[in-house]
């Protein structure tokens, strides 16, 4: 079995209720297990400044599919909430991008692990660290070390 992160985010159609939906969603990818899932978090677009800010969380699964076959996983489970890619930063019901997936690295077209950006986005890193307080960013180190180069970038917690 393999350890993969997954950040989820949404800013249409009552992200609060999607971001929901798609944690249960998650519980139902063959040959993987929810393990946890951090608190949501509000926070402001990134790119395209005139559109809902943004509900977020991080999950950790536990699975024993291929990274690559994960991320397809995800991108089926993006399907059945409707999600279109219109643009770039568009708007969306459901955005869920494979972070981490054990210690790999991996750079191709169809996938890059890490993330490239997750250690830029406040988004990523505090429900991260969340969760997984100790996690490392392979290539890039402690993910808590992250923290200062995203501190400016706003971001809250809801309340349970």
């Amino acid at each position: 079995m393999h350890l993969a992160y997954v950040a989820l985010g949404a800013n249409l159609a009552d992200p609060v209720a999607q971001i929901a939906a798609a944690l249960v969603a998650l519980t139902q990818v063959p040959q993987t297990r929810l393990l946890r899932a951090s608190s949501l978090y509000r926070t402001a677009p990134v790119g395209i400044a005139r559109q809902p800010d943004f509900i977020n969380a991080v999950a950790a699964l536990e699975t024993a599919l291929s990274p690559l076959a994960l991320l397809n996983a995800l991108f089926a489970v993006e399907a059945q909430f409707g999600r279109r890619r219109d643009f770039h930063h568009a708007p969306r019901t459901l955005d869920l991008d494979l972070l981490l997936y054990d210690e790999q690295l991996i750079n191709s077209p169809q996938l890059q692990l890490p993330h490239p950006r997750m250690h830029l986005r406040a988004f990523v890193i505090a429900p991260l660290l969340e969760i997984a307080p100790d996690c490392r960013i392979p290539g890039r180190g402690q993910a808590a070390a992250w923290m200062p180069a995203v501190s400016m970038q706003h971001i809250a917690r809801l309340a349970p």
